[in-house]
């Protein structure tokens, strides 16, 4: 028998409140369990000492059992210091931006480039005359002194 140690929620609707429990790993998420672990409330603040609740000596017991806790639970074993915290599941894939988001970002890429290059090139407009004008002032001069 593989025994978990998990969440089952308890609480009424939109009113959530879980107990931490060791379960046969066949059993429904709410269904039949071993032993009760303790508690989690996810309405209280982070920072209360009752959102997390947890009989840390059963959970050894069950630990050195063989039990495997679920990903949330070992976030609060590993922040009571029972365990080590679990690494961090990271997908770059689901990161990525979908197709249509993607070609937003081209478009607004491209049109950023556009809106460059016109600057550059109304820079450049200006400083060229700038030059030419002293040019065409000698040129002037000699047509009137013909």
């Amino acid at each position: 028998m593989a025994v978990k140690i998990r969440l089952a929620r308890r609480g009424r609707k939109n009113r959530p409140f879980y107990s931490i429990v060791a379960c046969d790993s066949r059993m429904a998420r709410d269904g039949r369990f071993i032993e009760k672990l303790g508690t989690y409330n996810p309405l209280l603040a982070k920072d209360d000492e009752k959102r997390v609740v947890l009989n840390e000596e059963r959970i050894q017991y069950w630990l050195g059992q063989g039990a495997q806790p679920s990903y949330r639970v070992s976030t609060f074993l590993g922040k009571a210091g029972l365990t080590e915290m679990p690494a961090t599941p990271n997908n770059p894939q689901k990161a990525k931006p979908k197709a249509k988001a993607q070609e937003r970002l081209d478009e607004k890429a491209e049109k950023a480039k556009a809106a460059e290059e016109a600057a550059a090139e109304a820079a450049a407009a200006e400083a060229a005359p700038a030059e030419e004008a002293p040019a065409e002032a000698p040129a002037e001069e000699e047509a009137k002194e013909a």
